[in-house]
């Protein structure tokens, strides 16, 4: 892969499996030094860290736990990220949970959780990181949001608000950051193959004793009109462009990648 990013760095949050650790490693194979952040065992964050290395064949990341439900946290971790990387010029806000209740009965910690991780996490590491973007007057962010950023769906009450947050804050600071160097965008999936959503495809088929692809066309990707997966590196791919030097005009934008979601 060509070294468009070559002596770049990156934080990337929710990245120590599916879409963030796919565009780690699409990041490192394009030279940028990686900083992951996420959740697992530690078997599973070794081989996150493995993983990304292989694939810029370079020295294993860094990875900080930080709990994004914490402003205090987020702040810590976003200064660990400059420690240990000297800047960061590119960040990837991926991290991300889900719950689904119609509204009567939704949870009001599942809504704060949602809310707080989704969209409030947003904003910590963006104010965090961008003083020092705008500083050398070159920076990338990219906010994970979603087609439901776009378009509703029942029983999402919180996770729709919250992605709609994201591509309303994606607006604004790309808007504030216009004359400049720095880019502020969003990609909106529609369903990605990732290994929590293939389990959820296999407890379909088991509730309603049809096969996987039944249970994947029918239930689970009705609403996408291609009735197959977004891949991984689909939207890895264009996170990568987001981040290289040829996307500085492209600003504010909220880039869907849903297999025609968007256009029904």
């Amino acid at each position: 892969m060509e070294q468009t990013l070559s002596g770049r760095t990156a934080l990337i949050t929710g990245s120590t499996s599916g879409i963030g650790l796919g565009i780690a490693r699409m990041l490192a194979a394009a030279g940028a030094r990686i900083m992951l952040n996420g959740f697992g065992s530690a078997d599973d964050i070794a081989a996150a860290k493995r993983d990304v290395a292989k694939a810029g064949n370079a020295p294993e990341p860094h990875h900080s736990a930080a709990d994004l439900s914490d402003p205090a946290q987020i702040r810590a971790m976003c200064a660990e990220a400059e420690q240990h990387l000297g800047q960061v010029d590119i960040l990837v806000n991926n991290a991300g949970i889900q719950f689904t209740s119609p509204i009567v009965d939704f949870p009001d910690e599942k809504w704060n959780a949602i809310i707080a991780l989704n969209l409030s996490a947003n904003f910590h590491t963006t104010k965090a990181l961008l003083p020092g973007m705008t500083t050398r007057n070159w920076g990338r962010i990219v906010n994970i949001a979603s087609i439901h950023g776009i378009v509703a769906s029942p029983e999402k009450v919180a996770y729709v608000a919250a992605k709609h947050g994201v591509i309303g804050m994606t607006r604004t600071v790309a808007l504030e950051l216009a004359q400049g160097q720095v880019t502020c965008n969003a990609i909106c999936p529609g369903f990605v193959r990732t290994p929590l959503a293939e389990k959820q495809v296999t407890a379909l088929a088991a509730r309603h004793n049809i096969t996987e692809e039944a249970a994947l066309k029918d239930f689970l990707l009705v609403k996408q009109p291609s009735k197959r997966w977004v891949e991984v590196e689909e939207v890895a791919r264009m996170a990568l462009y987001l981040c290289g030097p040829d996307s500085g005009s492209v600003n504010g934008a909220a880039l869907s990648i849903d297999g025609g979601w968007s256009a029904a």
